[in-house]
């Protein structure tokens, strides 16, 4: 459901959060090892989420990136809507036009339930919780 490039970045922010702040900052190829991205790929989303005032960076040998906004006011659709556009939740899964309510297609009233659940979690989820959850330890798996 959703991009690779937008779970990219919500690795990398999430990454962020974790490992980064204003006087700790985590350059490209850090964050392009640690989360198994490809340097040059990393860097043009990272560029996007700092032009939209996610993140913040300074170049040369000691610089690097930073959270721009606190975690907390970071949610994961606001991240989806940066890279992948605001539309990313409203594409039919059949079409390549918008499907609605007045021109449905078959799957419209079956899978609209659930694409607004999955929109309202994706609004309400935080970086902050999703990093919370790595700080105790109850996920296990790699960013």
């Amino acid at each position: 459901m959703l991009s690779n490039t937008s779970k990219y970045a919500i690795r990398a922010v999430i990454y962020l959060e974790l490992y980064a702040s204003g006087n700790k900052k985590s350059g490209i190829k850090e964050i392009a090892g640690e989360l198994g991205i490809p340097t040059p790929f990393l860097g043009k989303i990272l560029q996007v989420l700092a032009k939209k005032g996610i993140l913040d960076s300074t170049k040369g040998p000691h610089g690097g990136f930073w959270l721009k906004k606190p975690a907390l006011d970071i949610s994961l659709m606001e991240i989806i809507e940066i890279i992948d556009g605001a539309d990313s939740f409203d594409t039919c899964l059949i079409r390549t036009s918008r499907c609605s309510d007045d021109e449905p297609c078959s799957l419209h009233e079956k899978i609209t339930g659930y694409r607004n659940g999955i929109r309202g979690i994706l609004e309400t989820e935080t970086i902050a919780d999703l990093a919370g959850e790595f700080r105790k330890g109850k996920e296990k798996i790699r960013i």
